[in-house]
């Protein structure tokens, strides 16, 4: 596991915490619905947290000290560029299968929503 999957879990905490919430409030008619839509939600929280988590690690790597190439700085237009090709290659990565965070992020907010629904 990497180590940095228990740090994106524990920031995950408030968000499976409020989806608990939700599903407790539920009736027991609506319950498989609102599993289904509080898993859909889980799983897009964890996907917009690992593809957040990746495009500020490659923030670093597409650094340039200088203003040759492509990705240079050419003025304001450099830096829009650079932000916005990094922000494309953290979400190729999240959805050709990311790194492993996006699935521990999932388990931790589904392990904490059915605590909830426990206690409720």
């Amino acid at each position: 596991m990497l180590p940095l999957a228990t740090f994106a879990a524990s920031a995950a905490v408030g968000v499976g915490k409020a989806l608990a919430g939700a599903i407790a409030k539920t009736g027991t008619d609506t319950m498989d619905t609102a599993k289904a839509t509080a898993q859909a939600k889980a799983k897009k929280t964890a996907d917009d947290f690992e593809s957040m988590f990746l495009e500020n690690s490659l923030e670093s790597i597409t650094q340039s000290s200088g203003t040759e190439g492509p990705l240079g700085e050419n003025g304001t237009g450099g830096g829009v560029w650079r932000s916005m090709l990094t922000k494309e290659y953290a979400g190729s990565i999240v959805k050709s299968g990311g790194v492993g965070i996006s699935s521990q992020v999932y388990g931790e907010i589904m392990k904490m929503q059915e605590a909830g629904r426990a206690g409720a």
